[in-house]
């Protein structure tokens, strides 16, 4: 529904073309990939009989289902992990800080992944890109580490 929406106002076209930072917030990151497996049937926990809808593709990748185990959905407090060269969206964020994450789905991590988080898989938790920027949690429910975050962000504009 969320893609039905982009392209009903014609966002799926401009967004990719922006030039300007920009922040994709839990599923916000999620449609910035080419697919997703969300809008698939809600009793397929496997994603066995999914199908994909294709979302902006500003990044390579497809959102999957994350497993059942520990918990499904993944909701509450939990720490990320950088482990590459410090970017300027984390600067300033230290290892022990926690975020909070509501999610059933994510992306697993891959080359732009700057901060990932394990539940179950490891998937990306923060992703950045040239100008195009995401995170899994919600940076606005994460306390003093968020509000550092969004300033960071602001900071890049």
């Amino acid at each position: 529904q969320a893609m039905a929406g982009l392209r009903t106002r014609g966002l799926d076209r401009v967004l990719p073309t922006l030039k300007q930072p920009l922040l994709g917030i839990c599923l916000g990151m999620q449609l910035l990939f080419e697919h997703s497996s969300e809008a698939s049937r809600i009793d397929a926990p496997d994603d066995s009989s999914a199908r994909s809808t294709d979302c902006l593709g500003i990044l390579s990748g497809h959102v999957q289902r994350l497993p059942p185990s520990p918990s499904w959905p993944h909701m509450g407090w939990n720490q990320i992990v950088s482990d590459r060269a410090a970017h300027p969206l984390l600067d300033g964020l230290a290892a022990n800080d926690w975020y909070y994450f509501v999610h059933g789905y994510a992306a697993q991590a891959d080359v732009s992944t700057i901060a990932y988080c394990d539940h179950g898989l490891r998937f990306s938790a923060a992703i950045a890109r040239d100008n195009v920027h995401g995170t899994q949690f919600h940076p606005e429910k994460s306390a003093v580490a968020g509000r550092r975050l969004l300033s960071n962000f602001l900071s890049l504009t």
